[in-house]
């Protein structure tokens, strides 16, 4: 494949990602319409995110498995057409007042954007060498800085002439995108072999409970939450299935959950590190109200200092892609975390300081592009073969989810443990401890040298 193939490959790719990252920063101008139309509370209004993330994880995992079996080409074009259905049900669920359609348009949606990203980071894989490898990868992950920053920009135009507006304009997006997708993109079958279905099933078992236990966690009332019946047998079946999910794929010739993949130790430290960005990158959802707390801004203000953070990932994620090529993943990796970290600190730090503020939130957006977008997803690719290569990068969003929820639960309950801006100090706190931890396991990674003088992964006889 020639540059200028891979250039619009790589367009294509963006586009999708984009289609499915905008889903989820546009529909937070959306939800005040969403509540009023369908009469609903804050906590039945949650599950139009809910739903979503919740399908997504699924996804993720099955869809990344099927590419690896039926090719990248089909399984894009099918993530991205099941996102374009999802977009369609939601749109119908206007003006019919059954808040059950809406739900099922959302996950509909999530459950094909789970495969988007994982896919669309295993092309660019195949299709492109080890030393451009990380500046695709960089401007995929900036996809979602991008999207944040022109999500309520869209959301002000559209909204007024009604909220189903902002889930038209995925299908023309979606159109555009299978038509490309089914020109460029590589159609040839990498896996070979029976599906683990059985494992899928165990997987759906684990990922479910676990979403639906965090997510029933009252964070005002941590501890006698967690002892409550509708959280802690959530948890513990969650344990069991993981436990479970365990044993059956050392068994099976296909693994949709390859624990083979953690004997690597790059890749074991890429997916605790990956974990760690997302606890990092859920605690973002508190920055407004330490704002609020501690600068004494209006929330509305506050929201828009969130930009801050938003753009600095914009800017860094490309940054870091392009570096990756030039000084290997653990130069970019080491220094994000401690990026990251120096900012959680910071921002623990605010006080009534606008200025430490920002400063902070440059620094957590620098330090989490490095981590969140292209660093991760380059080691799991030089890490991998073909046949694994899709499933291992599904495993990266994976990671990156369930260190998402834990932080809504965990980080929740340290910010509500204290009045005001103290508590919301403790939690950043805690993140930067985290930070710590994380900078420790980023210090195992290979040197660039070792990284480079590796042989690249054999590839597949049947590709």
């Amino acid at each position: 494949m020639d540059d200028k193939t891979r250039n619009r490959t790589v367009a294509v790719l963006f586009v999708g990602v984009l289609m499915g990252a905008l889903d989820i920063a546009i529909v937070g101008p959306a939800l005040p319409a969403i509540e009023a139309e369908f009469g609903l509370d804050s906590r039945s209004g949650s599950w139009i995110f809910s739903a979503y993330v919740l399908t997504n994880l699924i996804g993720t995992p099955l869809m990344a498995k099927l590419s690896d079996r039926y090719g990248r080409r089909a399984i894009y074009i099918l993530d991205v057409a099941l996102f374009a259905v999802g977009s369609l049900v939601v749109i119908l669920s206007h003006g019919t007042g059954l808040f059950a359609i809406l739900l099922a348009g959302r996950a509909i949606q999530g459950f094909g954007a789970g495969g988007i990203f994982p896919v669309a980071s295993a092309v660019i894989g195949d299709t492109f060498p080890p030393e451009k490898r990380g500046g695709a990868l960089g401007m995929i992950g900036a996809v979602f800085g991008i999207a944040f920053m022109i999500g309520p920009v869209l959301g002000g135009i559209l909204l007024p002439f009604g909220w189903q507006w902002l889930f038209v304009i995925n299908l023309p997006m979606a159109a555009v995108v299978i038509v490309l997708a089914w020109a460029l993109l590589p159609h040839r079958r990498i896996g070979t072999g029976a599906f683990d279905w059985l494992g899928m099933g165990v997987l759906t078992v684990a990922l479910t409970s676990l979403a639906l236990g965090l997510g029933a966690i009252d964070t005002d009332r941590f501890w006698g939450s967690v002892g409550s019946v509708s959280v802690w047998p959530w948890l513990v079946a969650s344990v069991v299935a993981w436990v479970v999910l365990v044993l059956i794929e050392r068994r099976v010739a296909n693994p949709v959950f390859p624990v083979v993949l953690f004997k690597r130790r790059q890749l074991a430290l890429g997916y605790t590190l990956t974990a760690g960005a997302g606890i990092g990158e859920a605690s973002l959802v508190f920055m407004p109200s330490l704002a609020v707390a501690a600068l004494g801004v209006s929330a509305h203000v506050a929201s828009y200092l969130l930009l801050v953070v938003v753009a600095a990932m914009a800017v860094g994620s490309p940054l870091a892609g392009r570096t990756l090529d030039k000084v290997g993943s653990k130069t970019v990796i080491v220094t994000g975390v401690t990026v990251m970290t120096l900012g959680m600190f910071l921002l623990s730090r605010t006080g009534s300081s606008l200025l430490i503020y920002c400063i902070a939130s440059v620094l957590i957006g620098l330090g989490l592009s490095s981590l969140l977008g292209a660093p991760i997803r380059y080691v799991t690719l030089n890490e991998t073969t073909a046949e694994e290569r899709s499933a291992a990068q599904g495993l990266v969003n994976t990671f990156t989810s369930i260190g998402q929820l834990l932080s809504a639960a965990v980080v929740g309950a340290i910010a509500a443990s204290s009045p005001g801006a103290e508590g919301y100090g403790d939690a950043f706190a805690l993140v930067g401890i985290l930070g710590v931890v994380l900078l420790a396991a980023a210090l195992l990674l290979k040197k660039r040298s070792v990284e480079a003088e590796a042989p690249t992964p054999q590839e597949s006889a049947h590709a």
